[in-house]
């Protein structure tokens, strides 16, 4: 019997699950594999992705970060859970142009 195909039950957990996710900031010509939590809020996944770039590749700002997933603008007090991010799915973070 094959389980290729079935869907895979897991017990749900009120643990913070680790959750690798594709990432671009802005311009930036390298996409991160960067670990976050599903209990991190977008602010979180902001400063998560900008630690592997900005001061390096692309300059520091004063501006607010903003993380795109599905090309939509998730709110930064949604949690990775509640945007429905999933393992490698990718998202774009970027500045915020006034």
């Amino acid at each position: 019997m094959s389980l290729v195909g079935s869907p895979v039950s897991s017990p749900v957990s009120s643990e913070p699950q680790a959750i690798p996710i594709n990432a671009l900031f802005g311009s930036d010509f390298v996409t991160l594999l960067v670990v976050v939590l599903s209990t991190d809020t977008m602010a979180d996944v902001s400063r998560k992705v900008a630690a592997n770039v900005v001061g390096k590749r692309i300059a520091p700002r004063r501006a607010d970060m903003a993380v795109y997933y599905r090309d939509e603008l998730v709110p930064k007090d949604w949690t990775v859970a509640r945007a429905g991010i999933t393992p490698l799915q990718f998202v774009l973070v970027d500045y915020v142009d006034d």
